[in-house]
């Protein structure tokens, strides 16, 4: 059988098998389609208009810039990465703030170069953010840093909004493992029924 016809009766297969009338474009094959992608952040965004309605904290993000954030987070991205998401580079600052506000933390914003316990017994006694820094020797910045993530891990007030968060991230995920399944499915059956049709010719 000519090569040409090889590639167009396993094309035609793989239609048939997956019920398709092309081959899936690229970005879809990684995290479904467009359209899910956009649906999902418009949900979390509406999410976050509630928080934000609710003056639970502030940030010059808006809405659908903090989803842009969650989904970047959840797709692996560090604060940097996330803030070129949003179109500036400079927002990582802010990315790491509302990150953290958000409690999706990384296991670096718990690496202090002290203890931990003495950080907080510091801060408890009374004294400056500007006496407790020279003690431990940092910056009074990267202190204050540090005091806002012990205080976001402690604040339990965003818990049910953040727990709707996670539930549609799951469902997210869910989705595109079965979206991924689906297309290296047909794609296996595909192949092997091109196989076969291969072995017939022998």
């Amino acid at each position: 059988m000519p090569e040409d016809n090889r590639k167009q009766q396993l094309l035609e297969l793989f239609t048939t098998i997956t019920s398709k009338t092309k081959i899936v474009e690229p970005m879809q094959k990684i995290h479904g389609t467009l359209r899910d992608r956009d649906a999902i952040e418009r949900e979390i965004a509406l999410i976050m208009r509630e928080i934000l309605d609710q003056g639970y904290f502030q940030t010059k993000l808006a809405p659908r810039q903090l989803a842009k954030l969650v989904a970047a987070y959840y797709d692996g991205k560090n604060d940097t990465e996330i803030a070129r998401v949003l179109g500036d580079e400079k927002l990582s600052k802010t990315v790491a703030r509302a990150r953290v506000r958000l409690k999706l933390f990384r296991d670096l914003d718990f690496k202090m170069p002290f203890d931990r316990n003495y950080m907080e017994e510091l801060l408890e006694s009374g004294k400056t953010m500007k006496e407790v820094s020279e003690e431990l020797d940092v910056s009074p910045s990267t202190l204050r840093e540090y005091r806002h993530v012990i205080e976001q891990e402690r604040d339990m007030t965003l818990n049910p909004y953040l727990e709707r968060i996670r539930d549609v991230m799951e469902d997210r995920d869910l989705s595109e493992q079965m979206t991924r399944s689906a297309t290296n499915d047909g794609l296996s059956e595909a192949i092997d029924i091109t196989e076969a049709i291969d072995m017939t010719e022998l």
